[in-house]
């Protein structure tokens, strides 16, 4: 059975785990849990080959004493999986991308940008100056996020889960901005994303399914 004919929780169990300052590609599932970080999904329709790829920080400081930690940026985290997709044959002329991730789930000043907003505009900001569209993404909010993406198809399924760290007014101020980010990416993107429900066996009612199909 193809991965297109099963359920997100199926697909759930069949998935690729990534972790922060991690990316993968192939023909598995991958999965990824969100909260401030990041995760961006690159697919070649015509190719069908995608990746995913998690980091938590838009740029840091690197030294040759501590490599590893260099994928944990969002700077080398997106050339890498870029890279790998031209290297098993992806067109970057033909790249489309979705984005989730960047969480207000922590409690932050209002005069500081919060580290979700750093990464989300990151996110854009480097997919604009490579040339990919962003066709579908779910930013900001304060919520953090399940998500699940199929490299050879580009669907990508998102659920928010409820954080138990953010204070009323974060979770206010987040709602905010997911809803100002929806309103910007509705008016510059006309490739709109369906919205449904992810079965779960405990439903809430931020309990969302992003099947937004390249």
């Amino acid at each position: 059975m193809s991965d297109r004919k099963l359920k997100p929780r199926q697909i759930e169990h069949l998935a690729r785990n990534i972790h922060p300052g991690h990316w993968a590609i192939g023909m598995r599932p991958l999965s990824t849990l969100l909260g401030s970080c990041v995760a961006v999904c690159l697919f070649d329709p015509f190719a069908r080959i995608g990746g995913l790829n998690h980091f938590m920080l838009p740029n840091i400081r690197r030294s040759s004493s501590a490599p590893a930690e260099s994928l944990l940026a969002g700077d080398v985290a997106m050339e890498a999986l870029l890279d790998a997709l031209l290297q098993k044959g992806a067109q970057k002329s033909l790249l489309q991308a979705k984005a989730f991730g960047g969480g207000a789930i922590f409690d932050t000043s209002e005069a500081t940008l919060d580290i979700g907003q750093r990464n989300a505009a990151f996110a854009r900001d480097w997919l604009a100056g490579e040339g990919i569209p962003l066709v579908a993404s779910d930013l900001l909010g304060p919520w953090s996020r399940k998500v699940l993406f199929l490299p050879q198809t580009g669907e990508a399924f998102c659920r928010r889960m409820v954080t138990t760290m953010a204070t009323d007014e974060v979770i206010t101020r987040g709602r905010n901005t997911h809803a100002e980010d929806q309103i910007k990416s509705a008016v510059s993107n006309n490739n709109g994303a369906e919205l449904s429900t992810w079965p779960t066996q405990h439903p809430s009612p931020i309990l969302n399914l992003l099947n937004s199909s390249v």
